[in-house]
């Protein structure tokens, strides 16, 4: 099922040496997308520095999702509120220290310059900061955003899927009239076959034998014809998948099931019909199931 959620969240944190008035503004910003699929498919766009935190977010999602192509996006932006601050003595005896002993060595090599010292000093200096709470915590907000947009998509199938098989059920009443109607055309034919051979007058009665056969014919096409079964078994699925939408929950596997049972049922009364007008029946039903299934499959 489709459905969008993104959150943000910034925090103003004190840098390591927690100098006065000095803090870094981080900003972490979570969406997730999801589009429709058989099957659940994860993906995750993280930065470098969050890598370590996928597996935590795996665990979280697969934990409550069943179905969809999920795509996770995580940005984080950092940023001083101060001006730049010195280097540590510490650090820039050292630095010292590496360049004396590296010219003494190669006396051609160029000496730090400022923005080289700074650069050095300040990455050396910079402790990575841990944003795995911050990130669960985001993420479990997304995703009961998320899941409550599915929910509201979930709400919208239900009525299309109840319209889809309240139209099925009225076909299904439409084919079981037609069965006897045909079975007494049938009749009708075959003793007007049988007058046309024998060349006899519309006021006289066919003889016994002849019209034992008729009924003999008759009763041989209605039951080569009869769909009582399958109209039973279409209403039985249609039941049973109108129980599962009022009950909701896990139904997406098991209304596949009954999509397909639906299928085979349509099929025999298409491959049963001898008339244009069960035909007809036959393929609307069709048309109908292959829109239900086509929604099932976005149903968890």
């Amino acid at each position: 099922m489709t459905g969008y959620a993104s959150v943000q969240s910034s925090t103003a944190r004190p840098t390591q040496d927690n100098e006065p008035g000095t803090e870094t503004n981080a900003r972490l910003g979570l969406e997730i997308r999801s589009v429709n699929s058989r099957f659940l498919d994860l993906a995750f766009r993280l930065p470098d520095e969050l890598r370590q935190a996928e597996p935590a977010l795996r665990e979280l999602l697969t934990a409550r999702l069943r179905r969809g192509k999920v795509e996770v996006r995580v940005a984080l932006e950092s940023g001083s509120t101060s001006s730049l601050k010195a280097p540590a003595p510490a650090t820039l005896q050292r630095l010292g220290s590496l360049q004396d002993t590296i010219q003494s060595w190669l006396p051609s090599a160029a000496a730090l310059s400022v923005a080289d010292v700074l650069r050095i000093a300040v990455n050396e200096e910079k402790k990575p900061h841990d944003y795995s709470q911050e990130l669960t915590r985001l993420a479990k907000k997304a995703l009961d955003e998320l899941l409550s947009a599915r929910q509201r998509e979930g709400e919208r199938l239900k009525l299309m899927l109840l319209e889809r098989t309240a139209q099925l059920r009225n076909l299904s009443a439409q084919a079981v009239p037609l069965v006897p109607r045909l079975v007494e055309q049938q009749k009708a034919r075959f003793l007007e076959r049988w007058k046309e051979a024998m060349a006899l007058p519309d006021s006289q009665v066919l003889p016994e034998a002849a019209q034992d056969r008729a009924l003999s014919e008759a009763t041989a096409f209605a039951i080569r014809i009869d769909v009582a079964e399958e109209i039973t078994r279409l209403a039985s699925h249609l039941d049973e998948i109108d129980r599962l939408l009022d009950s909701g929950g896990e139904l997406g596997k098991r209304l596949d099931f009954l999509i397909q049972e639906l299928h085979r049922e349509a099929n025999t009364l298409g491959a049963k019909s001898a008339s244009l007008e069960l035909t007809h029946i036959s393929v609307d039903m069709k048309v109908l199931i292959e829109q239900i299934r086509e929604q099932v499959q976005n149903i968890e």
